[in-house]
Parts: structure tokens; sequence; C-alpha cells
């Protein structure tokens, strides 16, 4: 399916933030501590600049704090030390455990929106994943997700801790001298816009970096798929250049976003250098004038480092938000992507009580093509009747692969519906209609595990039944030469497997769930002579009174079927017996003598 790769508009920072809050709601009690805690941690920060000044200022026979007022030196630098170690001591217990606990939410977040997002993906339609690379997905699912985790384990709580301690600050530099804070604040001001301006610019850069990384990351998941290919073609030197030329955007897009977070750390740098001059310029001439204490200048040097340490903090983990924006965005793309409508919440059951034939099958004028006004199967009508052993032939590219994905509900019909034993599918739950219809494809695809897991499928049998499935579809045979029989460990799609031994898992896969209807896709091929026989001998039990649906490119092995239709770009062109349509002399008669002109060749 050709899909238009456009960008949505983007949303403002606001609209993105309100997306994750369903998932801070589910951790409120643990937020709201960590919020709380960063009050006093704000304060302590405050007031240390104020100790240091009274030090100064007693020192220099000052006005100081009424309490230090005719006590001796040394039990007054003693007091205002153990003032200082307690704040010291309140910041490190609070921010230890500040600092756990929002990398504890951040966790528990970013495992919840990975949880969610691969549910998602797996929901998606098949036409989705035609056309998105892998790599694309595997970096939305944990890159991104990883990056939106720093957003609540560095981010939020971190840019909300230091607009905490900057307003704090704001207000007891207020409070102690107005003029100096007054300036301050004027530097502050544009600041803080050329930031905003500095961070705007990083996002976009940093949502071309992400778009890169993920196309290096597709194909590095498609050189190693296809390594045997690779090496076989002698493509090594060819794919390690096109990888090179890729990697080489990614690190051009990763030095844009280098040139904007280094903007903001050297605009805060000199302009924590350019407050702390004013206050010493400003502050030296109230001094002079008499109008200002050492011990304030003092503590307002230490007041301009504070100020713009938050500030400077901020920058850096406006850095880690706008990244973790840029995440939450390309999350928001998948996760809106469409689903297919599983009906899970429907009554219908796939029963004798709601069919008097079994595994009955109809089309009615069904119309698909990935583009609306490109269609790939046009009109197709027919009935399939309970028990009846049906093939589908005709030439590459005539649609039998789409017909049997639109009966397994893969893809929607553009036009016309369905029916299986008289309901519309679209009205059948998924689950019972993937029970009802049982697919073997000529590739069977395996998972990491043992072999019980591969026949199963995370579903629930006993092992009586297991082995049960096995011996009706004569797999059990080479099961028992395993080493560990059943509890065989497979490798990453079943590796340490044979071609034929793979596919006859996939025989046991659908014979333990006893499905109605019977769809085998070319699903011999890959079986030499002698087990192709052992497996038809048993694929005859098997379909015995089910609806079979065989789609064969060997039409020497669909001579004995009950009907045969075939297909010719996208239309269905004939439809009959072996012995009728040779009789016809059209499609299906010229596909049969061009085999047995290649048999005898």
């Amino acid at each position: 399916m050709i899909r238009k790769n456009l960008r949505p508009k983007r949303e403002n920072d606001w609209k993105l933030f309100l997306r994750l809050v369903p998932y801070l709601r589910r951790h409120k009690s643990s937020l709201v501590v960590s919020v709380v805690l960063l009050i006093p941690l704000a304060f302590a920060s405050a007031v240390q600049p104020l100790i240091v000044g009274q030090a100064v200022s007693f020192l220099l026979h000052e006005p100081t704090w009424s309490f230090l007022q005719g006590k001796p030196v040394v039990a007054a630098i003693n007091t205002l030390s153990l003032l200082l170690l307690l704040t010291i001591v309140i910041r490190l217990c609070f921010v230890a455990y500040q600092g756990t606990l929002v990398q504890k939410i951040g966790q528990q977040i970013t495992t919840e929106v990975r949880e969610d997002l691969f549910s998602h993906v797996t929901h998606l339609p098949l036409s989705f994943f035609e056309a998105t690379p892998v790599g694309k997905l595997v970096t939305r699912i944990t890159s991104d997700v990883e990056a939106l985790g720093e957003v609540f384990s560095s981010g939020a709580i971190g840019v909300l801790s230091d607009l905490i301690s900057m307003l704090v600050l704001l207000v007891v530099i207020f409070l102690t001298q107005w003029q100096l804070s007054l300036m301050l604040l004027l530097i502050l001001v544009p600041v803080t816009f050329l930031i905003i301006y500095f961070q705007q610019e990083y996002r976009k850069a940093n949502y071309q970096v992400r778009e890169e990384l993920s196309k290096l990351n597709s194909m590095l998941q498609e050189n190693v798929s296809g390594i045997n290919i690779v090496q076989m073609f002698e493509r090594e030197r060819y794919n390690s250049e096109l990888f090179a030329a890729t990697n080489q955007k990614y690190r051009l897009a990763v030095d844009r976003t280098i040139l904007h977070d280094s903007s903001v750390s050297a605009t805060l740098e000199w302009v924590a250098y350019i407050a702390i001059a004013g206050v010493l310029w400003l502050g030296g001439l109230y001094v002079m004038h008499r109008q200002l204490d050492f011990g304030i200048l003092s503590a307002f040097i230490l007041f301009a480092q504070r100020l713009f340490t938050p500030l400077r903090q901020f920058g850096e983990k406006f850095t880690t938000f706008q990244s973790g924006f840029t995440a939450v965005e390309r999350i928001t793309e998948l996760m809106q992507e469409p689903t297919i409508n599983t009906n899970e919440d429907s009554n219908l059951v796939l029963d004798n009580s709601y069919s008097e034939h079994l595994g009955e099958i109809r089309f009615e004028n069904v119309c698909f093509g990935y583009k609306p006004d490109q269609y790939i199967l046009k009109d197709l009508n027919f009935t399939l009747k309970p028990g009846q052993k049906v093939a589908i032939v005709g030439p590459t590219g005539a649609g039998k692969t789409s017909l049997i994905r639109l009966l397994c509900r893969l893809y929607e019909p553009n036009e016309g519906r369905i029916l299986v034993d008289g309901i519309d599918i679209k009205n059948i739950p998924k689950t019972q209609l993937r029970n009802y219809i049982g697919v073997i494809l000529q590739e069977s695809f395996l998972f990491a595990g043992n072999i019980n897991r591969n026949i199963t499928l995370g579903e629930t049998y006993s092992q009586e039944q297991i082995q049960e499935a096995a011996k009706v579809t004569a797999v059990d045979s080479f099961i028992s030469e395993l080493p560990q029989g059943y509890q065989t460990q497979l490798r990453e799609r079943g590796t340490n497997l044979s071609g034929g031994q793979k596919q006859l898992l996939a025989f046991a896969r659908v014979a333990i769930r006893n499905p109605s209807i019977l769809i085998l896709d070319e699903a011999t091929a890959s079986l030499d002579v002698a087990t192709e026989v052992t497996v038809q001998n048993a694929l005859d039990k098997l379909l015995r009174g089910k609806t079979a649906i065989i789609i064969a490119h060997r039409l020497s092995t669909i001579r004995n079927v009950d009907k045969i239709l075939v297909l010719k770009r996208g239309e269905l062109v004939e439809m009959g017996t072996h012995e009728e349509l040779l009789k016809r002399d059209g499609v299906y008669a010229g596909l049969y003598h061009l085999q047995l002109l290649g048999t005898a060749v």
C-alpha cells in the first residue's frame, strides 16, 4: 500500500504535554510528594548566600541578624556554620530521595508507554507494516520512548524544580535589596526569550535526527536480515557505502542539534558573568556611598550565580524536554494510526446456532485496491459451500494472496462484503474469526522459545492436545528426535530447524485449533517428496468435513478439488472442475499445458 509520508501539523508543547497527563495520573501521589519536596530544597538553596553574607558582615562589624549581635566571633561563626551545614544536609537528603522518586516515576511511565505502543502496533493493519520500515518502528518503540522517559525523570520535574528555585530566589533577593534584584531581573528576561528561541530551533533539528536514526536502523535491520543475499552477491562494499552515506546524514543532523544546544550553554555562560559584573559595579557604587553593606554585596554575588545556575540547568533540561517532546510527537503519530476494528465487544459467535451450513464463504461484489482508484481485485462474486475443497489459481500478480488476506481481515475491502456462515466478517470478533479460519503459509514464522510455545502461541492447551495435534499432522516423529522433545528451545525464526521442519510445525499449529475453514497457501512447497506424501495424508484427515481454500502453483496437485477459481488481473475469469476448465481451453488450460511442457523438458 502506498502511503503519503506527510508530517502532521506540529502541535505546541502544551498540547503534547496534555497527551502525557493520563500516564501522570497513574502516579499522582508520587508526583505530589516529589513536587512538595522542591519547596524546602529551594528555600535551603536561597538561604545559603544569606548565611555567607551574614558571616562577612559579622567579620566586618556590620549589622547582622539580631540573634548574632553581641556574640563572640567564634560562637557567631560556629552558629552560621551549623546553619549552613543544616541547609546542606537538607538539600542532600531531599535531593537524593526526590531524585530517586522522580527517576522511578520516569521509568514506570516509560514502561507503560512502551507497552501501550507495542500493543497498538500489533493491532495495526497489515498495510501499515508493508509501508513502514522495521527499523523505523524499532526506533519509535525504543529510542523515542527512552527520550520520552527522560522528560519525566530529568525534564518535567527538573524544570519545575528550577522554576521554583528561581522564584524563591527572586522573592528572597527582592526582600533583601530591590535595586540589585531589579537589575538581575532585567538581565534575566531577554536571556529567557533567547533560550526559548534556541530550544525551538533545537526541537526542529532533533526531529530530523530521529528521522535519520530511523533510516539508519532500517538499513541495519535490512542488511542483517538479508545477509545471505548481501554475501552471495558480494554487496558488502556497496552496502557499506550506502550505510556510510546514511550515517553521515545522521551525523550532520546531530551536529545541528549540538550547535543549538551549545548556543544555549554559551549564552548562559557569558550572561552569568555579565550579571556578576553588574552586581559588582552597581553594588560597589552603593557600598562606596554607604548604602549597602559588604555582607549584602557578597550575598548578591552568590545570588547572581545561584540565579543563573537554575537557568543554565533549565536550558540543559529544556534540551532534554524538547527531545522528549519530539519523541511524543513521533509516538503520537504512530498511536494515531487507525487499528483494525476487532469487534471484541460483539456477542456474535460462529457456531451452529448462527448457521445451517458451517464453513460457508461468500464474496459479494468485493473490490479491493491499495489506492481507491486502482483496484487489484474487481467485483468478485462466488460462494464456497461447507466442506468444499476449492483451489485458487492464476498468473503471478493475479490477486490470489490479496483475496486470502481479505478473508482473514488483514485487509478491508473497498467495496462489497465477505460473509462467513451468512455473517459479514466485519461484524465477527476478530479473535473468533482467526480461530475459525486456519492459515498455513508457504513460509512459516517461528518465535524464539520451545516447540510447545510455537504450537500453542500463548493459548492454553494441555500437553495431550499438543501431542495429538502433532500426531495428526505427522510432526511428532521429528519432534521426538529433538534433544529435549517438545521442550527443545528454538532460536530466533527457528534457524536451528530445517525449512521442512518449520513448515510441519505450522501444520500442528493449525491442527490444534481445529478450524472450520482451512487455507493452504502453497503450504507443501518447501517439503521434500517423502515428507510431502506424509503430510498430504495428514492433510486429508485434517481437511475432512472442513471448507478448504488451496492456493497452488503446481496445478497437478489440485486435480481432485471440488472447484477451481481462476484469477487474472484481479478478476474471476473462470470457475469449474479440473476437467471442465481443460475443456474450455481458457486461462487455466493454458497454465496447465505450460506446466506440463516445463515438466517434460
